[in-house]
């Protein structure tokens, strides 16, 4: 994505786009991160020649957890990804007989997800070949500049990063026999990291182009492209995940949070992400791809023209995480529960639609609880908030306004620290999100009465 910003400007255009997704092998699912290099270094030199006046920086965003493992600066294989069904079978065992998950969440605020970064490790036989850990942001900084760091909102999602000093966890790292010089040194959002090596810079046309960190972990990001203003909202970045929350600026280590699986992950100058993951938009992309439709906008019309009440499942149940027969484990899941499975397309559609706004609606309210916060507004960013049947869904469920966009909130984020690290804008979160108020598109849904 190629980024404007200035002080009454912010604007994205997308330099080039590319498939990524889970690669099957014999060991499990894994990224093709080596393609994933290949077509950021197509989307630099893009971007390079539509840049009038030349590129001023790159920052780099992905998802998290997820790491590749070097050995003498050489990757030893393509990593492994989250969804593989293998990643949590040993991990969370070996580790909480190390480490009690209380403790874990005193001392990481971390939610219990069975493919944290961890948990991996824990579990990952090449490990004793590496003398280095780079998450997937990280480790594409690393081929673009030769330096290898840790960003420090990705760190947070690994759970060897202490909640309350923002550092690495040396004596949990220590316990868990992980080797301390694996970790490479943390760096905050606007930091250069470095320079493009000469030989990519003359690859892509932009010799000494600055990598500059931003929120690596793309909801940190995205959370700086939320229009939040005043503590009495609330945000979802709505993708494939649906990660419900609040922007706090001291952790909530407390038995019901953990309880809640909430977690703390940093957020950009020094905010934490009081969030909990909720199942996202993967229910509907993996339900069309077992239909081989690509009629989303089609099937959400039928659904809203659904009439009576449609079943309500759980999206959080452990059946839908990985890839499949999405239609078939939801008919199984109601089944299972002695309630009726959709009868149609449209119907299904619905149905998954009302169970995501139902799930949100109640992780919403337990954010609020658990901060002793209350939430008068949510805002819904990401490609999740161009789904109208499914904002207006939470809007009902909850009874708040839901203010849907930016739909690249993530992007914006990332150019918003670029920017502010160039000299282009300056001030705070609060001036950054008031430029994005001013700047992007958004669409405010009004609760009605409640299906």
């Amino acid at each position: 994505m190629l980024g404007e910003v200035g002080h009454d400007h912010l604007r994205l255009r997308a330099a080039a786009r590319f498939a990524n997704g889970p690669v099957p092998a014999e060991d499990g699912l894994h990224w093709d991160v080596s393609a994933l290099h290949r077509h950021a270094l197509d989307g630099l030199r893009a971007a390079a020649a539509a840049a009038l006046g030349g590129l001023v920086s790159v920052g780099i965003d992905s998802w998290a957890v997820d790491y590749g493992l070097l050995r003498d600066g050489r990757l030893l294989a393509e990593p492994f990804h989250y969804r593989d069904e293998r990643r949590g079978e040993a991990g969370p065992r070996l580790v909480h007989e190390r480490v009690p998950p209380a403790e874990l969440y005193a001392r990481t605020g971390l939610q219990h997800l069975p493919f944290n970064t961890l948990y991996q490790l824990e579990a990952d036989t090449r490990l004793a070949e590496a003398d280095r850990v780079l998450l997937v942001p990280d480790l594409l900084a690393y081929w673009l500049t030769g330096a290898e760091v840790a960003e420090r909102t990705n760190a947070s999602t690994t759970g060897l990063l202490s909640v309350t000093s923002g550092q690495w966890d040396d004596e949990l790292i220590e316990r868990l026999g992980l080797p301390p010089a694996l970790l490479a040194d943390l760096v905050d959002p606007g930091a250069t990291i470095g320079t493009l090596l000469p030989e990519v810079g003359a690859a892509v046309g932009a010799p000494g182009l600055r990598v500059v960190a931003v929120g690596s972990h793309d909801t940190a990001s995205a959370v700086v492209g939320v229009p939040l203003a005043g503590d009495d909202a609330a945000y979802i970045s709505l993708g494939t995940w649906g990660l419900v929350g609040l922007e706090l600026d001291a952790p909530v280590l407390t038995e019901a949070a953990r309880a809640a699986n909430f977690t703390h992950e940093g957020g950009v100058d020094g905010t934490i992400r009081f969030l909990t993951n909720v199942m996202g938009t993967w229910l509907l992309s993996e339900t069309l791809r077992t239909w081989d439709r690509d009629d989303l906008r089609a099937l959400l019309e039928a659904a809203a023209d659904v009439t009576g009440p449609v079943t309500v499942f759980d999206v959080q149940d452990p059946r839908f995480v990985a890839p499949g027969d999405m239609p078939a484990r939801i008919a199984s899941w109601c089944a299972e529960h002695d309630v009726a499975a959709p009868a149609d397309a449209a119907s299904l559609v619905r149905s998954i639609v009302e169970s995501l706004a139902a799930a949100y609606a109640e992780a919403l309210q337990t954010a609020a609880t658990l901060a002793g916060r209350p939430v008068r507004q949510v805002h819904v960013v990401g490609g999740g908030s161009q789904n109208t049947l499914l904002c207006q869904a939470l809007a009902d469920r909850t009874g708040l306004p839901v203010v849907a966009g930016p739909v690249e909130a993530t992007a914006l984020g990332n150019v918003l620290v670029q920017g502010r690290a160039a000299g282009a804008v300056t001030g705070g979160l609060a001036e950054m999100r008031e430029l994005v108020r001013r700047t992007q598109d958004l669409r405010r849904h009004e609760p009605c009465s409640p299906r």
